[in-house]
């Protein structure tokens, strides 16, 4: 792969405020970076864990960002340069390796463009995508191929939408935010009054609006729906993963981290800095807490309070869960035990 620049360990080292500790190694050079066990000599790798001190030992990376407790470990890259924090320091070295692409302004000509739609320079707005009436877009924003945004929708600035994303009327997007191929913002809500005398059920109206923050990224394939008669609210910060569907009515708060496939229902209300892992399903009209986790596949059937870890289904303390779980694996020998009690019984 090819890149505008390599950048040497020095230069790494006073990107990421770290120690370079092999004397005299200041100016090797790297121009990609690369996992522990397959980085090469113009690599630049991380060292997080001790879990993958073998793999550091085999290793041919270029350079290494490492914790303190590593800078010493036998065996492994010579160049070495210590940080606090090998992600965080990931961080500020990334975009100069891998500078993001310079965008070119513009309208391309299959775009199709609604009465009283505006934006404010400059602009790109792809091959077919699609603009309703009033629509308006702030400045910086681009439109990938496909795009289709409804009457009346509101964008901020700085804002990228990847090809086929779909956007209905009664959203308004917020500034830097990123959605990903696929995503479907306002779209209706699952509302229906059931028949009670075999007729089909009858569709609620869902007149609210989807309401996302600043520097919010959702992913691809991921469903947000517009209120029923409340709005629908993504807070400030808040980043969606994949596949993600969040209902009608719901609000999250600020700087959530939603992992894919999991679902919240409508009108549930989560607080700030909460943290769903994969597959998570929260139950309609709940209160889930600020700074509440939730682990893999945990169903939550009740409110949860703020800090609270929960795992399982129902869902419940984690710790709770654990204990719960290492009954169940010792109810096997237990049985075998009163089987055998049984069978002396009877055999008396």
């Amino acid at each position: 792969m090819e890149h505008e620049r390599a950048i040497t360990a020095q230069e790494i080292a006073a990107l990421t405020g770290g120690r370079l500790i092999a004397p005299g190694s200041g100016e090797v050079r790297v121009v990609a970076v690369a996992p522990i066990d397959r980085a090469g000599p113009d690599d630049l790798s991380f060292l997080a864990s001790s879990k993958y001190l073998p793999y550091f030992q085999r290793s041919r990376a270029g350079v290494v960002l490492c914790k303190e407790e590593f800078a010493a470990a036998p065996g492994g890259p010579a160049v070495r340069i210590v940080v606090p924090d090998t992600h965080a320091a990931l961080l500020a070295v990334l975009p100069v390796l891998y500078p993001p692409p310079v965008w070119q302004p513009g309208v391309h000509p299959t775009a199709v463009i609604g009465r009283g739609a505006t934006w404010q320079d400059p602009v790109v707005i792809g091959p077919h995508v699609a603009l309703g009436r009033d629509v308006h877009l702030g400045r910086n924003v681009r439109l990938g191929a496909g795009c289709a945004l409804a009457d009346g929708v509101q964008v901020g600035d700085d804002v990228e939408l990847f090809p086929r994303v779909t956007v209905y009327s009664g959203t308004e997007i917020g500034n830097r935010v990123i959605l990903h191929a696929g995503a479907v913002l306002g779209s209706d809500g699952f509302g229906y009054v059931p028949s009670t005398r075999g007729e089909l059920p009858r569709k609620i109206p869902q007149v609210g609006r989807c309401l996302i923050g600043d520097d919010v990224e959702i992913g691809a394939n991921t469903t947000v729906d517009r209120g029923s008669v409340d709005d629908t609210v993504i807070g400030p910060g808040t980043k969606i993963d994949n596949l993600v569907q969040v209902a009608h009515n719901v609000r999250i708060g600020a700087r959530c981290l939603i992992a894919a496939m999991v679902g919240i229902a409508g009108s549930t209300h989560v607080g700030d800095d909460v943290f769903l892992a994969g597959q998570v399903g929260l139950a309609d009209h709940l209160t889930i807490g600020s700074r509440v986790r939730v682990t893999v596949q945990g169903g939550v059937i009740g409110d949860i309070p703020d800090g609270a870890i929960v795992s399982g289904y129902p869902a419940r303390s984690h710790r709770e869960y654990l204990r719960a779980q290492a009954a169940l694996y010792r109810l096997a020998k237990i049985v075998d035990d009163l089987e055998a009690l049984v069978r002396r019984d009877r055999d008396a």
